[in-house]
């Protein structure tokens, strides 16, 4: 029989993309599948923190096996800014990508320094068991966005050994180098272990 696990996300483009990478090795039930129309809190200070808090929401309030994650851009010349915040951090409700680029962009006017990594973390709970996953990809921050594929800061970060954008790629190619597939490749293996 295959494995479900509830994967603890509202984001339709992160569950599409997981999905994807995943193939059907998994089934993968959103929070929609199951019910859950609650909001999730993120509050802890680190990514591995958020990821943690949201898979245990999930695992103390409905018992399924899940897990979940958090991303963040972590810029070296913003002393690892946004980091946990990314997703606000223009400030404001939501997840404004555009206003979260265009502050990006304004901090990071006239300094040489770009070098950025895109980090992601899942904590798997099973069985009652915690696992952290964890994939990086460096690459460096542009100065104007060029792309329309993908979400988030896609369009203003280049990956290393690549001359366009994540969002410039297709979700095809991403998906094959991304944080987020380098974590669930993690996941993968140990699911599949």
């Amino acid at each position: 029989m295959k494995k479900r696990l509830v994967f603890a996300t509202n984001n339709g483009h992160k569950l599409e993309e997981i999905r994807a990478i995943l193939g059907n090795t998994v089934e993968i039930l959103s929070l929609k599948d199951i019910g859950c129309h609650e909001d999730i809190p993120e509050t802890a200070e680190t990514l591995e923190g958020n990821a943690a808090q949201k898979a245990e929401f999930i695992y103390k309030r409905y018992g399924l096996d899940c897990f979940a994650d958090d991303t963040g851009l972590e810029v070296e010349a913003l002393g690892g800014a946004p980091g946990v915040y990314s997703a606000r951090y223009a400030g404001g409700e939501g997840h404004d990508s555009e206003a979260n680029m265009r502050k990006l962009l304004a901090e990071l006017a006239g300094k040489d320094d770009r070098k950025a990594q895109f980090r992601t973390v899942i904590c798997l709970i099973e069985a009652g068991e915690k696992h952290l996953f964890e994939g990086v990809v460096k690459g460096k921050i542009i100065e104007e966005k060029r792309g329309g594929s993908g979400f988030g800061y896609d369009p203003v970060f280049v990956p290393e050994g690549y001359a366009e954008t994540f969002a410039e790629m297709g979700n095809e190619e991403k998906n094959k180098i991304s944080h987020r597939a380098r974590a669930v490749q993690a996941l993968c293996a140990y699911l599949n272990r």
